[in-house]
């Protein structure tokens, strides 16, 4: 059976971001870090009822709000457009009992908590999608980027070749018409 999701939480750049997630490893895959956030204590598991709410609803999607707001948290979040008057306390983890017991569901919960997983596992799937997509974008515009510079050296190429052959006939014409200079010359003062 999968594991029940929890609602984990972080602050990254502008924004705090929220996600339900089966475990810490999946949610800092959901944030796409690859750094242990929860060990360096920039991460952590939330129960604040609102946190949990909003993210049950979309598991596994990454909520954001900016940092130091009281917004709910939302898929997209606007940055405010002007500063707080009053000073803002910053978001700290809760404290949490290493010996937490886990509370009884009723069978109504455990449809609505494996409903979640599902979800989550739905998200976790599209998220992977989308990242095939744009590695797969990029690499056929690094592959079109390719063809084109290789057009472009083999016009290159093409273009130093035909004044490679023009500076040639060119000297040729020029040794031409000094020969024939020479010869005239000669000739002027054999008379």
């Amino acid at each position: 059976m999968a594991r029940a999701l929890k609602t984990y939480l972080t602050s990254i750049g502008f924004f705090d971001l929220a996600v339900a997630a089966p475990s810490m490893k999946a949610a800092l895959e959901a944030w796409g870090v690859h750094r242990n956030l929860f060990h360096q204590g920039v991460a952590w598991e939330t129960d604040d009822p609102a946190i949990v709410k909003a993210t049950m609803a979309k598991p596994g999607v990454v909520l954001k709000r900016a940092v130091g707001t009281k917004a709910t948290f939302q898929e997209k979040s606007e940055l405010p457009t002007e500063l707080p008057t009053t000073k803002v306390k910053q978001a700290t983890p809760a404290k949490v009992s290493k010996h937490r017991r886990r509370a009884t569901t009723s069978p109504k919960g455990e449809k609505a908590q494996k409903a979640a997983i599902i979800e989550f596992e739905k998200e976790k799937a599209r998220r992977e999608r989308a990242r095939a997509r744009e590695e797969a974008d990029r690499s056929k515009h690094e592959v079109a980027e390719a063809r084109k510079a290789k057009q472009r050296q083999r016009e290159a190429d093409q273009i130093q070749a035909q004044i490679d052959k023009a500076r040639e006939r060119h000297e040729k014409a020029l040794a031409d018409i000094q020969d024939q200079r020479a010869a005239l010359d000669r000739k002027s003062d054999a008379e």
